[in-house]
């Protein structure tokens, strides 16, 4: 044990001094949040003028244009070409050509540009001409228009988890989901990316003969074992450093957004649709709970999930799903001796990973898939799935199942991957195949 001590101070050591790790550290969370400000700033502070030219055959569409900061409608009486004309003079931006029987033929709505056109002006083309010729349909049938607003209702409902005891508890169906992918993309992503630090740790020091020096010291398995936890360790650090900074500078970013100009933006959005409809919407904000109170009964959904459970399990399925995959990770690098020979061997391992992961975030919440509970109790895919099943509820004896699988399995794994490690690392200049590294886990001594 004071071997693996050893060996995973260093590993931590070697690795958490180096600069290349805290400008990776450091720089990640930057990129991020910057491209998350540099994004919102050029959404909200283009100041260029978008011009419209209306081409109205049909006569319907008088006044129904409305300016705004970022474009301004003009209504030309002239025949298409001459429009084109303009448009090719520079004095317009955009020609929209409405035909004569648009009502009709809803489809023969044409937009001319010369450099191309946004998808937000188009749709907002596209937003005024479907309300009024919907208005003109409504019209043209006699129906009511305030009884089909008033038939327009939404409708909420609650989950309740119901016991073989009888008792009854509410769930939020939303906050167990969010949860449930959360838990399966952090379990996916820390597993891979610490195992493949393990397998480049192990090829690095194989490569440069450090591993013929320290091998002499100790044993195959306690060097294995101490470079798989002090690489895991590395990695969690970097990847707590990440989220704490990502969420710092992000939180920043999001403070320096200029809130007015999104306000005056929902304006502009709102001042397009017809009276009636912005009646309807501050109806409907009426009725609806504020942002506040969606947040609040979020969180207190969050609180009847049994969080100290799920937190628990988490930990437990990262070490032993991380330990399961990082001692094959690591077997394979012992085997070759750079790693462009690790293609052949990564598929195997990242087939179970992705298929479990895909399962996971496919069946969140499918609480009777057969697929999803046959796969949180598979040792290769139980780490990520059965974390998108925990907060719907799952039966004590499934739990206690895959646990235990999981644990069998894993110390069975790292036997394995011990094996093929104190073989693999004192060899050189060769290509295993699996036939071969299948003879080292009977070699003695």
């Amino acid at each position: 044990m004071k071997n693996i001590l050893l060996i995973l101070r260093r590993e931590y050591l070697v690795r958490i001094k180096k600069k290349s790790f805290w400008v990776m550290t450091l720089m990640m969370p930057l990129l991020v949040s910057g491209f998350y400000a540099l994004l919102f700033w050029g959404v909200f502070n283009s100041r260029e003028v978008q011009r419209v030219s209306i081409i109205d055959e049909s006569g319907s569409f008088t006044q129904k244009f409305k300016d705004s900061e970022k474009v301004k409608f003009e209504y030309l009486n002239l025949p298409l070409d001459s429009a084109l004309g303009r448009l090719n003079q520079k004095r317009t931006d955009i020609v929209a050509m409405i035909p004569k029987d648009i009502v009709e033929q809803p489809s023969g709505l044409k937009i001319y540009t010369g450099k191309g056109v946004g998808f937000e002006i188009q749709g907002k083309i596209e937003r005024i001409i479907q309300n009024e010729i919907r208005n003109v349909k409504l019209s043209k049938a006699g129906i009511d228009q305030k009884i089909l607003e008033d038939a327009d209702v939404d409708v909420s409902s609650k989950v309740v988890v119901v016991s073989k005891e009888g008792e009854q508890k509410e769930q939020n169906t939303l906050a167990s989901t969010v949860l449930g992918f959360i838990t399966v993309i952090l379990m996916f992503s820390t597993v891979i990316g610490f195992g493949m630090q393990v397998m480049r740790g192990v090829i690095e020091e194989k490569t440069n003969r450090i591993i013929e020096v320290i091998i002499s010291s100790v044993k195959p398995f306690q060097l294995m074992m101490g470079k798989i936890l002090g690489v895991g360790l590395v990695g969690l650090t970097q990847f707590t450093l990440w989220i704490t900074l990502t969420l710092v500078l992000t939180t920043v970013s999001s403070s320096m957004l200029p809130s007015q100009q999104i306000a005056k933006a929902a304006q502009e959005q709102m001042s397009e649709m017809p009276q009636k409809d912005k009646d309807k919407i501050a109806k409907k904000v009426e009725q609806t709970p504020s942002d506040a109170s969606k947040v609040m009964a979020f969180i207190q959904s969050a609180k009847n999930l049994n969080i100290p459970l799920i937190i628990g399990c988490f930990l437990f399925y990262f070490l032993f799903g991380y330990l399961f995959y990082a001692s094959v990770y690591g077997a394979i690098g012992s085997a070759v001796d750079n790693e462009t020979d690790t293609q052949q061997f990564m598929f195997p391992i990242m087939l179970p990973l992705l298929a479990g992961y895909l399962i996971g975030l496919m069946t969140a919440g499918q609480t009777d898939n057969k697929l999803l509970f046959w796969a949180s109790i598979i040792p290769f895919t139980s780490p990520i799935t059965m974390m998108s099943r925990l907060p719907f509820g799952v039966e004590p004896w499934e739990l206690i199942l895959s646990m235990s699988l999981l644990v069998i399995s894993t110390f069975g794994m790292v036997w394995i991957a011990a094996k093929i490690y104190r073989v693999g690392i004192l060899m050189y200049g060769k290509k295993p195949t699996f036939k071969e590294i299948g003879k080292w886990l009977f070699y003695k001594g």
